[in-house]
């Protein structure tokens, strides 16, 4: 298999210092773009969302806050119609670190997918979480936030939809939404992608641009849920 050239520790160190030249550039860059962020718009939620959790369980958008200043919602794809919950999806939820670093920072995390909960519920066992998840099933919020179709009639969902991260702060009992985004930007919430990225095979995707020869397979098929991977 093709591999990098060989060279001796001098060569090698040169090479790395003059590539930690850029990355030190590109750290600056996403600090820049951060600070940017922070100072986004906001927009108030004018709607009242409730969502349902395990044993019937209801949660409204402020009580997914559970007290605290801000909320990551992760929208997870995983419609009515569906038997089991998006495999990237699945991936960034096994990635999440553990929640009390986010609470440390005044911050609570929640999945919210328009699958049933029963359908949830199932799926989470299967996986072994234990983040909060709940179901928008029945109500117009993935719609409402430009993510799915609106909920027809009863008897009859579709499933076309998509997922992504909203961000949003709580001032007393109101909420706004301060950031979103979808597709690629989610990679940011994991570290898969982050490592991976580190080695020298890279994702080992066909978007890449690799030296020729490097193995390559189409993006999104390789993943798995991460009791299907095998030995």
């Amino acid at each position: 298999m093709p591999h990098p050239s060989i060279v001796s520790p001098e060569e090698w160190q040169r090479a790395l210092d003059a590539l930690r030249v850029k990355e030190k550039a590109a750290t600056r860059a996403r600090d820049a773009l951060a600070a940017e962020r922070r100072r986004l718009p906001m927009v108030r939620i004018e709607r009242s969302y409730t969502f349902e959790g395990p044993k019937g369980a209801r949660k409204t958008l402020l009580d997914c806050f559970d007290g605290r200043r801000q909320l990551l919602l992760y929208h997870f794809m995983f419609g009515p119609n569906q038997t089991q919950g998006c495999k990237g999806c699945a991936m960034v939820l096994d990635q999440l670190c553990h929640p009390a670093h986010l609470y440390a920072r005044d911050t609570s995390f929640v999945a919210v997918s328009r699958a049933p909960i029963a359908k949830i519920e199932a799926f989470r066992a299967r996986m072994g979480w234990t983040r909060p998840w709940l179901s928008s099933f029945g109500t117009s919020f993935s719609h409402d936030f430009g993510l799915g179709p609106k909920e027809p009639e009863p008897g009859r969902y579709q499933d076309g939809e998509d997922f992504a991260l909203s961000v949003f702060l709580r001032d007393g009992d109101d909420v706004y939404r301060t950031y979103f985004t979808k597709a690629r930007g989610v990679e940011t919430l994991g570290p898969v992608w982050t490592l991976l990225d580190l080695t020298p095979l890279g994702r080992q995707e066909t978007w890449e641009d690799s030296p020729s020869g490097y193995p390559q397979t189409p993006p999104y098929e390789w993943w798995r849920l991460h009791d299907e991977y095998g030995s």
